[in-house]
C-alpha cells in the first residue's frame, strides 16, 4: 500500500520535475527552452540525490550540471547566431521518443528483473554511507569504476558528435 508522507510527495513532485522536463526537451523547438527544459529536468534528478541520502550527490548535480554545463550552453546558443539559422533539424521527435522508451524498457528490465542482475529493494546492499566511501567505490575495481569509465566514454563520444555536427555547419 502506499503511504503518503514527506519522502512519497517530494517523490512525486521530482518526478514530474524530471519527467516533465524531458518531455520539454525532447519537444520544443527553440534550443534556449529546451536548454531551460533541461535545467529543470537536472533538477528534478538532484531532487532524487537528496531524497536517496546523498546531499553530496545532489549538490554535485547542481553545480556541475546546471550551474556549469546548463548554463555554458544556453550563453553557447546566444551567442552563436548560426544556431538560429538551422533549417534541418538533427533530432525527429517520433524516433527519439521510440529510442527513448526502447532505453527505457531496457534499463527498467536491467534494474528489477534478476536474471539480468538485477536486484529487488529490499536485498540491494547498501555499501556507500559516506563522501569517502563513494569516492573509494569509484576508484575500487570490485566498486563503480566500470559505470563510470562507460560515463566518462558516452561524455566524450558526445562531445565528439557535437564538435562534428559544429564543423559540418560551417562548410
Amino acid at each position: 500500500m502506499l503511504e503518503l508522507n514527506a519522502i512519497t510527495i517530494g517523490f512525486f513532485v521530482f518526478s514530474i520535475l524530471t519527467l516533465g522536463g524531458a518531455v520539454g526537451v525532447v519537444t520544443t523547438r527553440n534550443l534556449f527552452r529546451g536548454t531551460i527544459w533541461l535545467m529543470v529536468s537536472l533538477f528534478g534528478v538532484a531532487g532524487f540525490m537528496v531524497l536517496l541520502s546523498a546531499p553530496f550527490l545532489a549538490a554535485v548535480q547542481i553545480l556541475v550540471y546546471i550551474g556549469a554545463i546548463a548554463i555554458l550552453i544556453t550563453f553557447a546558443v546566444m551567442l552563436t547566431r548560426s544556431v538560429t539559422r538551422l533549417e534541418n533539424r538533427y533530432i525527429r521527435i517520433i524516433p527519439s521518443l521510440v529510442v527513448s522508451l526502447v532505453l527505457f524498457i531496457i534499463l527498467i528490465a536491467g534494474v528489477t528483473i534478476p536474471v539480468f542482475g538485477g536486484q529487488s529493494p529490499d536485498t540491494a546492499p547498501v555499501v556507500v554511507k559516506t563522501t569517502r566511501d563513494l569516492g573509494l567505490a569509484l576508484v575500487d575495481g570490485n566498486g563503480y569504476v566500470v559505470p563510470f569509465m562507460l560515463a566518462s566514454l558516452l561524455l566524450t563520444a558526445a562531445m565528439i558528435g557535437a564538435i562534428y555536427i559544429a564543423r559540418d555547419e560551417e562548410v
